[in-house]
């Protein structure tokens, strides 16, 4: 199949998913995770209206932007990774979303390169919803103080939160992952709605999005659904 013919299909089951969940599928955003992928399949992607992409790595995302947008201002780029504190200087030339914020030093390295760049950023704050020390992101216990002390960074834009589910194949220990979320951000809008709206809920990849939606994602992240299988021997 060919890409075109992947976003299709996502978009049929996104549709499906929605309806099933008496949403509409308007309010859910397809975002590409084109990480391993050629620029030449980013634009692809983008003749079939997508235009924004996820990436996890700073350094192939910035090839991209730097190959991609002289020609393709339209396209633009959501950093999804972990984001070390020596990155933020990057990510503050080209992004224009960033789904992991997770530190508060993050977020003042961040702020003060946006701030020499002139410019402003998306960012979503990462929620370890599913307790793995091996992973990234607040945990739910801390999120509200940590969302409290964002408001002190005026380039940061913020609007909502980020969850990479438990990996397994019980969809009940993956819809507690994703519920987790949907109930922190109920608490934010009450405790810390200063800072964000929090409309935004990025949840479900491509094992799991049908299942986010049925909770409340309003992006879903899919690479190999759109993509096809990587080839890690790109960035190796």
């Amino acid at each position: 199949m060919t890409i075109a013919d992947n976003i299709s299909a996502v978009r049929a089951r996104i549709e499906d998913a929605a309806r099933a969940a008496g949403r509409d599928a308007r309010d859910i955003r397809l975002l590409p995770v084109s990480k391993t992928r050629p620029a030449a399949d980013v634009l692809e992607a983008e003749k079939c209206g997508c235009t924004r992409f996820g990436e996890n790595r700073v350094q192939e995302a910035i090839g991209k932007w730097e190959e991609l947008n002289p020609g393709h201002p339209e396209i633009s780029w959501a950093v999804i990774g972990h984001l070390q504190t020596n990155k933020a200087r990057q990510v503050a030339r080209f992004a224009s979303e960033f789904q992991a914020l997770d530190s508060i030093k993050l977020a003042r390295e961040l702020d003060r390169r946006l701030q020499q760049e002139g410019r402003a950023l998306d960012v979503l704050v990462e929620i370890n919803s599913s307790g793995e020390p091996q992973k990234s992101g607040i945990g739910p216990e801390e999120a509200v103080a940590f969302c409290h002390r964002l408001d002190a960074f005026a380039s940061l834009r913020v609007r909502g939160l980020m969850t990479v589910a438990l990996n397994s194949p019980d969809p009940e220990q993956v819809g507690a992952c994703f519920q987790r979320v949907v109930d922190l951000r109920e608490r934010l809008r009450s405790e810390a709605g200063q800072v964000s709206d929090w409309d935004e809920l990025s949840m479900g990849m491509s094992g799991d999005f049908e299942l986010a939606i049925a909770h409340g994602a309003t992006t879903v992240r899919l690479g190999q659904a759109v993509f096809g299988p990587r080839d890690y021997s790109r960035t190796a």
